[in-house]
């Protein structure tokens, strides 16, 4: 059964001034309900993470400064978010999303989150409308709870994942692997164990190319008994922030080849969303929808 992280709390009206669109975790989950994708049984309700596998990854201090909410007006500004206490507890609940969702992909093969996918998270900071990184959380539980030995990072959005990178530079049980805009945020990239930075435009059969191509060379080196897959959508046409040029069917078939592969290796693997930008909300969620749709023909 593909199980799904979903909770009231990511559709929690956050602070007026914020700048992130959050339509897209009240409309996502009720898209694939209507469409008969999946049905209630499927998704399960994150509560608040444990603290102690937050501080295993992040800074104490920076952690204690984002529940007392003593981040400057500086440090809020680059995370993109004013901070509340509302926003804080559903950012912990976001990270029991994911790292729930690696116990499920343990028994079923895959899980996903509605949300997540918070790359920009550094071991001490926010960035980029993330405040933990819920993808390193779930890969440090992993691996202190011997439910995985070597883990595969697979980072798609078209912004690198920055913050996961500096977290595992370190760990060499865990495999970063960055395929994003070349000329996208951040501007001072990270090194992961393999970026492939992408030029502005490129079209679907390069971008496919370019993804295959390169996770065959990572398998060839790299065994992963699990894998974390970020899958933003900000790699569309459409998208206003992402500069390339993949096609709705492009980044269906992006997925396809992520989980084709993890269900061929027969390593569980879980999906956080990641970002999406394009004006039309209509766009973000089918090319969203795409992802669970494709999980669910795949695995099951």
């Amino acid at each position: 059964m593909l199980k799904i992280a979903y909770n009231n709390f990511y559709v929690q009206p956050l602070p007026e001034g914020h700048r992130f669109p959050m339509e897209k975790y009240d409309l996502l989950p009720r898209q694939l309900l209507y469409e008969g994708t999946v049905d209630e049984s499927n998704f399960f309700n994150p509560a608040r993470i444990v603290e102690e596998f937050v501080i295993a990854v992040h800074d104490a201090e920076y952690v204690k400064a984002l529940k007392e909410l003593k981040l400057t007006p500086r440090e809020q500004r680059k995370t993109g978010f004013p901070h509340s206490q509302r926003l804080i507890e559903r950012e912990h609940i976001i990270m029991e999303g994911t790292r729930k969702a690696c116990e499920f992909a343990l028994e079923y093969g895959v899980a996903m989150n509605i949300a997540g996918g918070t790359h920009h998270a550094y071991t001490n900071r926010g960035e980029g409308f993330c405040l933990l990184n819920d993808i390193a959380i779930a890969a440090n539980w992993l691996l202190e709870k011997q439910k995985a030995q070597q883990i595969l990072v697979v980072d798609l959005d078209v912004h690198q994942g920055n913050g996961t990178a500096e977290i595992f530079k370190n760990e060499p049980r865990v495999f970063t692997f960055s395929m994003h805009g070349k000329n996208n945020y951040p501007l001072k990239k990270e090194i992961s164990d393999k970026d492939v930075p992408l030029e502005d435009g490129i079209k679907d059969k390069d971008y496919l190319y370019m993804l295959e191509y390169h996770l065959d060379a990572i398998l060839k080196e790299f065994v992963p008994d699990f894998i974390l897959y970020q899958s933003g959508v900000d790699i569309i046409e459409t998208d206003k922030l992402g500069k390339l040029s993949v096609t709705l069917k492009g980044c269906k078939k992006r997925d396809e080849i992520v989980f084709n592969i993890a269900k061929q290796n027969n390593i569980p693997t879980v999906t956080s969303m990641g970002g999406g930008y394009s004006p039309e909300i209509k766009h973000i969620i089918e090319a969203h929808a795409n992802t669970f749709r494709s999980a669910q023909h795949i695995f099951f």
